[in-house]
């Protein structure tokens, strides 16, 4: 197998890649092809055996969500007890996770499209997250898969307020964005949300004002549910079911004392007929004494905000992991003006990096620690990226290509270092790396794909 270099010669593909060359320049026309047919066919190999199983994973993790879930809001009625309440946001946070990662971004992507499910669908699924449905469908399903890493087209580079690449020009804003990355990750979903508006857009008056404004009603429309729900309704909800509790209490303790017949207990029962004909006023004040409505409504708030916190934080680990690390390419327009199908496989490639990890690790991280194969192939079950992901480094190696993968420890370190450095003028693109040689199968849950030829 040969290819060519930037200067012309021939040589072989597993020998080309030199310093920072992008392959794109140096793969021969009819290897890019080659490799797009390949992929293609890998997509369809996978498309036919897709089934039952593929079916009862996702109904299954969406009923394990919701069980989750309901762990999290059941412990955290007695959440003004601090083992409750840890179990509670913890509970919570994962299953916020899991609706995000594994299940709202796939169905969104038309991964389970194929079956047909009135609701399993990229186009009826809502999910429990800032953004609408329909504006991540435009602003990531389309622009950030179709552009990946192009500069001036994809603005997931960076997110319209980072400087990720050392061709982006420098601003002094920038210097800033060591503190408002730390925000970020707080609050990621709100940030995602604002950038489905596209910005840039909007103050170079490229973008309609009635779009805009539509936008910013589906915006308002998304957190008025999660406000509502997450800081008002579930705390509320906590606090009515407690308030019930202790009132049963309290109406439980006043019968023992009834039946126990002492002077005492008549003179507190001549009280309480007193207190009931006034009102309940003394039942009342016991219950504002115990915070009976007030601390679980404030401690179950706080949870939901942690559990938030946990959702947002590790989304944006994961994303940016996938995204920015040191080994992936960014591309100019003038290099993808004319590409090809078998083109658009190599940029996404290059363009994205792996997560190493387990089975439980992917899972949580909505196999996005295959995004590498998530980026060559988006519509297909995430399930199924570990399957085919021996045959992707296959590839790698045969046309002497780099894959990207990594520890998470490693990636979340490099993308934070590069974070900080493009945070000042200059900055150099890193190396990258060579042609992949390493094992087929790199984690424990990888196997090969169904039907799918080795190479």
């Amino acid at each position: 197998m040969t290819s060519v270099t930037s200067n012309g010669n021939r040589t072989n593909g597993a020998a080309a890649v030199k310093g920072d060359e992008n392959p794109l320049h140096w793969l021969t026309p009819e290897q890019i092809e080659e490799i797009g047919r390949e992929l293609d066919e890998l997509h369809e190999q996978v498309k036919a055996d897709l089934g039952e199983r593929d079916a009862t994973y996702i109904r299954s993790m969406i009923a394990f969500q919701r069980r989750l879930a309901l762990i999290g809001r059941g412990s955290l009625i007695l959440s003004r007890w601090r083992v409750p309440w840890a179990l509670g946001a913890a509970s919570l946070g994962l299953a916020k996770i899991l609706e995000n990662m594994e299940i709202g971004h796939n169905v969104l992507h038309g991964q389970w499209d194929w079956m047909n499910d009135p609701v399993i669908n990229s186009r009826a699924w809502d999910w429990d997250t800032a953004s609408t449905a329909e504006a991540w469908r435009h602003s990531h399903n389309y622009i950030h898969h179709t552009y990946t890493n192009i500069l001036g087209k994809d603005r997931d580079l960076g997110y319209e307020i980072m400087r990720i690449d050392p061709e982006q020009p420098w601003n002094p804003v920038y210097l800033f964005q060591p503190f408002y990355n730390v925000l970020l990750m707080i609050l990621f979903e709100w940030g995602v949300a604002v950038h489905d508006l596209d910005l840039t857009a909007i103050r170079a008056g490229e973008k309609d004002l009635k779009a805009v404004r539509e936008e910013l009603r589906g915006i308002a429309g998304k957190a008025r549910t999660q406000i509502v729900k997450d800081y008002v309704a579930w705390p509320a909800i906590s606090g009515v079911v407690m308030t019930a509790v202790e009132l049963g209490l309290i109406g439980a303790k006043a019968a023992r004392e009834r039946r126990s017949g002492s002077p005492v207990t008549r003179v507190r029962g001549m009280l309480r007929k007193r207190a009931a004909a006034a009102g309940g006023r003394a039942v009342l004040s016991e219950l504002i004494a115990r915070r009976s409505f007030r601390e679980p409504f404030r401690r179950t708030l706080t949870a939901d905000a942690v559990a938030n916190i946990i959702r947002n934080v590790w989304s944006y680990a994961i994303i940016f992991c996938g995204h920015f690390p040191d080994q992936t390419y960014t591309f100019t327009q003038e290099e993808t003006d004319e590409e090809t199908r078998g083109g658009w496989y190599v940029r996404q490639l290059t363009g994205a990096a792996n997560i190493d990890g387990g089975p439980l690790f992917h899972v949580i991280s909505g196999n996005l620690g295959y995004q590498v194969e998530h980026h060559l192939f988006p519509d297909m079950p995430s399930t199924r990226y570990g399957e085919i992901a021996p045959k992707v480094r296959d590839l790698c190696e045969r046309y002497g290509l780099p894959y990207n993968s990594g520890p998470f420890h490693k990636q979340l370190g490099m993308v934070q270092r590069t974070i900080l450095r493009l945070a000042l003028p200059g900055g150099k693109v890193r190396p990258k790396p060579g042609p992949y040689r390493g094992p087929r199968l790199r984690g424990s849950g990888e196997r090969e794909p169904v039907g799918a030829a080795t190479g």
